[in-house]
């Protein structure tokens, strides 16, 4: 089988062929899938792409993972305060 760029090993195909996965496990795969990208993927392409050929199954929960991490961008970084964030540098 020809290796696939937008799921490497797999993991997103084999999660649609698990019957009665749920969220939870959907969510670990898709933590699998996202590490095991290779350095400078476009997530959000690869995100699409798996979306668009498993859109025949909009009810899965791997479905709903995929399209909430196509969804969340990540949030700036906010100071969390600490004695740092307090004091000026001298």
């Amino acid at each position: 089988m020809q290796s696939d760029p937008d799921d490497p090993k797999g993991l997103v195909r084999e999660a649609y062929r698990i019957e009665g996965i749920g969220p939870a496990e959907c969510r670990s795969i898709f933590i699998d899938w996202a590490l095991s990208l290779p350095a400078g993927t476009d997530t959000d392409a690869a995100l699409a792409a798996l979306l668009e050929r498993h859109a025949a199954e909009p009810d899965h929960p791997m479905t709903a993972v995929l399209r909430e991490g196509l969804s969340r961008r990540a949030d700036p970084p906010r100071r969390r305060g600490g004695r740092a964030g307090r004091h000026s540098p001298a």
